[in-house]
Protein backbone atom coordinates (compact mmCIF):
# COMPACT_ATOMS: atom_id res chain seq x y z
CA UNK A 1 0.00 0.00 0.00
CA UNK A 2 2.90 2.21 0.73
CA UNK A 3 4.62 2.15 -2.89
CA UNK A 4 1.07 2.54 -4.36
CA UNK A 5 0.69 5.65 -2.56
CA UNK A 6 4.33 6.76 -2.91
CA UNK A 7 3.96 6.19 -6.86
CA UNK A 8 0.50 8.21 -6.72
CA UNK A 9 2.44 11.36 -5.04
CA UNK A 10 5.09 10.68 -8.15
CA UNK A 11 2.62 11.33 -10.72
CA UNK A 12 0.47 13.81 -9.67
CA UNK A 13 3.59 16.01 -8.23
CA UNK A 14 5.09 15.01 -11.64
CA UNK A 15 1.75 16.34 -13.26
CA UNK A 16 1.96 19.39 -11.87
CA UNK A 17 5.35 19.98 -12.13
CA UNK A 18 4.95 19.89 -16.48
CA UNK A 19 2.05 22.20 -16.12
CA UNK A 20 4.36 24.71 -14.43
CA UNK A 21 7.26 23.66 -16.67
CA UNK A 22 4.68 23.73 -20.21
CA UNK A 23 3.65 26.99 -18.87
CA UNK A 24 7.32 28.88 -18.31
CA UNK A 25 7.90 27.43 -21.92
CA UNK A 26 4.91 28.21 -24.15
CA UNK A 27 2.55 29.82 -22.42
CA UNK A 28 3.65 32.53 -20.52
CA UNK A 29 6.13 33.51 -23.81
CA UNK A 30 3.15 33.60 -26.38
CA UNK A 31 0.83 35.62 -24.03
CA UNK A 32 3.93 38.01 -23.80
CA UNK A 33 3.45 38.72 -27.23
CA UNK A 34 0.34 39.75 -27.27
CA UNK A 35 -1.18 43.08 -27.28
CA UNK A 36 -2.86 44.63 -23.75
CA UNK A 37 -6.25 43.78 -24.02
CA UNK A 38 -5.91 40.18 -25.62
CA UNK A 39 -3.07 39.22 -23.07
CA UNK A 40 -5.84 40.22 -20.40
CA UNK A 41 -8.18 38.40 -21.80
CA UNK A 42 -6.63 35.29 -22.67
CA UNK A 43 -5.54 35.26 -18.31
CA UNK A 44 -8.74 35.98 -17.61
CA UNK A 45 -10.32 33.12 -19.77
CA UNK A 46 -7.06 30.55 -18.50
CA UNK A 47 -7.45 31.53 -14.84
CA UNK A 48 -11.25 30.49 -15.50
CA UNK A 49 -10.97 27.61 -17.19
CA UNK A 50 -7.47 25.65 -14.95
CA UNK A 51 -10.20 25.40 -12.47
CA UNK A 52 -11.57 22.31 -13.52
CA UNK A 53 -11.57 18.34 -11.54
CA UNK A 54 -8.37 17.09 -12.98
CA UNK A 55 -6.15 20.18 -12.05
CA UNK A 56 -7.77 20.76 -8.96
CA UNK A 57 -6.95 16.46 -8.53
CA UNK A 58 -3.63 17.13 -8.96
CA UNK A 59 -3.00 20.06 -7.01
CA UNK A 60 -4.92 19.45 -4.20
CA UNK A 61 -4.02 15.89 -4.31
CA UNK A 62 -0.31 16.50 -4.09
CA UNK A 63 -0.61 18.45 -1.47
CA UNK A 64 -2.60 15.66 0.14
CA UNK A 65 -0.57 12.29 -1.02
CA UNK A 66 2.99 14.01 -0.17
CA UNK A 67 2.28 14.20 3.53
CA UNK A 68 0.57 11.03 3.67
CA UNK A 69 3.63 9.34 1.94
CA UNK A 70 5.77 11.09 4.51
CA UNK A 71 3.72 9.41 6.89
CA UNK A 72 3.70 6.21 5.48
CA UNK A 73 7.38 6.08 5.39
CA UNK A 74 7.76 7.45 9.37
CA UNK A 75 9.81 4.88 11.90
CA UNK A 76 11.14 5.70 14.95
CA UNK A 77 14.50 5.13 12.63
CA UNK A 78 14.28 7.60 9.85
CA UNK A 79 15.19 7.07 6.73
CA UNK A 80 16.74 8.62 3.94
CA UNK A 81 13.18 8.43 2.11
CA UNK A 82 11.37 9.73 5.41
CA UNK A 83 13.21 12.48 4.84
CA UNK A 84 13.16 13.12 1.28
CA UNK A 85 9.58 13.01 1.30
CA UNK A 86 9.29 15.68 4.17
CA UNK A 87 11.41 17.85 2.06
CA UNK A 88 9.30 17.60 -1.03
CA UNK A 89 6.09 18.04 1.10
CA UNK A 90 7.70 21.32 2.52
CA UNK A 91 8.66 22.55 -0.70
CA UNK A 92 5.72 21.76 -2.26
CA UNK A 93 3.44 23.52 0.53
CA UNK A 94 5.52 26.20 0.76
CA UNK A 95 6.78 26.88 -2.35
CA UNK A 96 4.17 25.52 -4.72
CA UNK A 97 0.84 25.55 -3.21
CA UNK A 98 1.95 28.74 -0.89
CA UNK A 99 3.03 30.79 -3.27
CA UNK A 100 0.04 29.96 -5.50
CA UNK A 101 -2.81 30.52 -3.13
CA UNK A 102 -0.88 33.52 -1.06
CA UNK A 103 0.26 35.23 -4.32
CA UNK A 104 -0.51 33.88 -7.95
CA UNK A 105 -4.50 34.04 -6.70
CA UNK A 106 -4.95 37.05 -5.36
CA UNK A 107 -3.45 38.87 -8.65
CA UNK A 108 -5.64 36.29 -10.81
CA UNK A 109 -8.42 37.71 -8.89
CA UNK A 110 -7.32 41.10 -9.52
CA UNK A 111 -6.86 40.67 -12.89
CA UNK A 112 -10.55 38.96 -12.72
CA UNK A 113 -11.92 42.00 -12.52
CA UNK A 114 -10.07 44.09 -15.14
CA UNK A 115 -12.92 45.72 -17.53
CA UNK A 116 -11.50 44.84 -21.12
CA UNK A 117 -13.98 48.20 -22.50
CA UNK A 118 -11.04 50.15 -20.49
CA UNK A 119 -8.61 52.89 -22.05
CA UNK A 120 -5.68 51.29 -23.58
CA UNK A 121 -3.42 53.23 -21.01
CA UNK A 122 -5.27 51.81 -18.55
CA UNK A 123 -5.09 47.98 -20.07
CA UNK A 124 -1.48 48.45 -19.96
CA UNK A 125 -1.17 49.79 -16.33
CA UNK A 126 -2.92 47.16 -14.96
CA UNK A 127 -1.21 44.81 -17.40
CA UNK A 128 2.11 46.47 -15.93
CA UNK A 129 0.53 45.39 -12.43
CA UNK A 130 -0.11 42.21 -13.28
CA UNK A 131 2.34 40.57 -15.92
CA UNK A 132 5.49 41.19 -13.84
CA UNK A 133 4.61 39.70 -10.60
CA UNK A 134 2.41 37.12 -11.67
CA UNK A 135 5.56 35.79 -13.85
CA UNK A 136 8.01 36.36 -11.00
CA UNK A 137 6.04 33.90 -8.57
CA UNK A 138 5.09 31.47 -11.38
CA UNK A 139 8.79 31.07 -11.50
CA UNK A 140 9.95 30.42 -7.34
CA UNK A 141 6.52 28.16 -7.99
CA UNK A 142 8.02 25.86 -11.19
CA UNK A 143 11.08 25.73 -9.57
CA UNK A 144 9.79 24.53 -6.11
CA UNK A 145 7.79 22.12 -8.28
CA UNK A 146 10.84 21.11 -10.27
CA UNK A 147 12.69 20.41 -6.86
CA UNK A 148 9.41 18.52 -5.50
CA UNK A 149 9.68 16.26 -8.10
CA UNK A 150 13.50 15.82 -7.68
CA UNK A 151 12.82 15.34 -4.07
CA UNK A 152 10.08 12.40 -4.58
CA UNK A 153 11.95 10.67 -7.48
CA UNK A 154 15.07 10.22 -5.04
CA UNK A 155 12.66 9.12 -2.30
CA UNK A 156 11.53 6.41 -5.27
CA UNK A 157 15.14 5.07 -5.82
CA UNK A 158 16.39 5.14 -2.60
CA UNK A 159 15.79 1.57 -0.49
CA UNK A 160 14.07 2.53 2.69
CA UNK A 161 16.67 1.80 5.17
CA UNK A 162 17.92 4.00 7.90
CA UNK A 163 20.27 6.55 8.08
CA UNK A 164 22.62 5.99 10.80
CA UNK A 165 22.60 8.95 13.39
CA UNK A 166 26.29 10.45 14.21
CA UNK A 167 27.48 8.41 17.41
CA UNK A 168 24.29 5.62 17.40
Amino acid sequence: MHTTILITTAMTTALIGGLFYAYSCSVNPGLGRLPDAQYIAAMQAINEAIINPLFMMSFMGTLLLLPLSTYCHYSATPTARFYLLLLATVTYAVGVFGVTMFGNVPLNDALARINLNASADELKAQRTLFEGPWNSLHRIRSLASALTILFVVMACIFDNGSIQRPGA
